[in-house]
C-alpha cells in the first residue's frame, strides 16, 4: 500500500482489561472514533501504545486485529524499538505478514549508538523490507538524535520517508527542509509544538491527544492546511492544556484517563506503570474535565 506520510496519525494507546489482557473491544471503539474522525494513518507500539511491556505475539494481534478493522483505509503503521539489528529486522518481516503498511522506527534500544552504528541499524531494516518507514528523532527520550548528516546517508534508502520530528526544537524542521527539500516529510512528534511545526512547513502530526480528541485534532490539521489560521489558533489555544498531558513521563497514564472521560478507554495501564491516584489522580482529572466543559463546538467550525 503506497501512501503518503502526511496528515494526522494517532499514536495509539494499547487497551487492557481489568485482568491485564489486550482489550480488543475498547481498541476497536476507540479506533472507530479515529476512522469517524478522519484521521490518515494510525501508529501502534509506540511510547503511547507501552510498547516495552508488550509481547511481540501482543503486538502482532493488534496489527492483525486493526488492519482487519481498516481495511485499507487508511495506513497501519507500527513501531519497532528493539536494541537488536537482527530483533528489528525479523519485526519488520512479521509486521507487514500481520497487515502492516509502514513502519516507525527508534534508533537501537538501551545502546547508545554511534553514528555509524545508528545509520547502519536504519539501513539494516529498510533494506529488509518494502514498507516505508517514518525514523522516530527523539533524542529527549531516548538518548539518540538523528542528526542531519544521519539522514543525508539514509536519503539513500528509498523506502525512509519521513521523520517524526520529536527533537523539541521547532527549527529542526526547518533544517530539515532547507538541507532535503520534499525528500522526507516531516510529522510533528510533540502535541505542544504541532501547530508551530505545521506552521514551518511539517506536514503532518504524530499525535497523543487525539486518542480521547480525534475530531479536535483532525480539526486543527485540516484548518491549518486551508491556511483558516486564527480559528486553528482558536481552536488549539483551548487544547493547549489538554496536549501539555503528552510532554510528561506519565503520559500514558494522563492520556488514558483522557480517554476514560471521553469514553474511548480505560486507565487500565500495565506494571510497571500503575494508574494514578491521590492529588496527582485529581489535578490531571481537573485539566481533563475542564478542558471537556469548556469544549469548542466543532459544527461552528466547518
Amino acid at each position: 500500500m503506497a501512501f503518503e506520510w502526511k496528515g494526522v496519525f494517532p499514536a495509539l494507546t494499547t487497551k487492557f482489561t481489568s485482568e491485564d489482557k489486550l482489550d480488543f473491544v475498547m481498541f476497536g471503539k476507540n479506533l472507530k472514533a479515529q476512522l469517524d474522525a478522519g484521521v490518515n494513518g494510525i501508529i501502534l507500539g509506540g511510547t503511547l501504545g507501552e510498547a516495552s511491556v508488550l509481547t511481540n505475539e501482543e503486538k502482532f494481534s493488534l496489527v492483525k486485529f486493526a488492519a482487519e478493522k481498516v481495511n485499507g483505509k487508511i495506513p497501519v503503521v507500527m513501531n519497532i524499538a528493539e536494541g537488536s539489528t537482527r530483533e528489528a529486522v525479523r519485526q519488520a518481516s512479521e509486521a507487514k505478514k500481520n497487515g502492516a503498511t509502514g513502519l516507525m522506527m527508534l534508533p537501537p534500544m538501551r545502546y547508545k549508538s554511534d553514528h555509524r552504528e545508528t545509520v547502519s541499524f536504519f539501513k539494516a531494516v529498510a533494506s529488509s523490507t518494502e514498507l516505508p518507514i517514518m525514523v522516530y528523532n527523539n533524542p529527549v527520550d531516548y538518548k539518540i538524535e538523528v542528526t542531519l548528516d544521519m539522514f543525508a546517508e539514509l536519503a539513500e534508502e528509498k523506502n525512509i520517508q519521513a521523520v517524526k520530528e520529536s527533537t523539541r526544537d521547532v527549527s529542526n524542521v526547518t533544517r530539515m527542509i532547507n538541507r532535503f527539500g520534499d525528500r522526507f516529510n516531516i510529522l510533528c512528534g510533540v502535541d505542544t509544538l504541532a501547530m508551530e511545526e505545521l506552521m514551518l512547513g511539517a506536514h503532518g502530526w504524530v499525535a497523543g491527544l487525539v486518542c480521547a480528541f480525534p475530531k479536535e485534532t483532525v480539526a486543527i490539521y485540516s484548518l491549518m492546511m486551508k491556511g483558516r489560521i486564527e480559528e486553528a489558533l482558536k481552536l488549539y489555544r483551548w487544547f493547549l492544556p489538554l496536549l501539555e498531558l503528552d510532554i510528561h513521563p506519565k503520559l500514558v497514564q494522563y492520556i488514558k484517563l483522557a480517554e476514560q472521560e471521553v469514553g474511548l478507554g480505560t486507565e487500565s495501564v500495565r506494571a510497571p506503570r500503575l494508574p494514578l491516584i491521590g492529588e496527582e489522580r485529581e489535578q490531571i482529572l481537573k485539566i481533563i474535565r475542564d478542558g471537556i466543559k469548556s469544549r469548542p463546538k466543532l459544527e461552528e467550525v466547518k
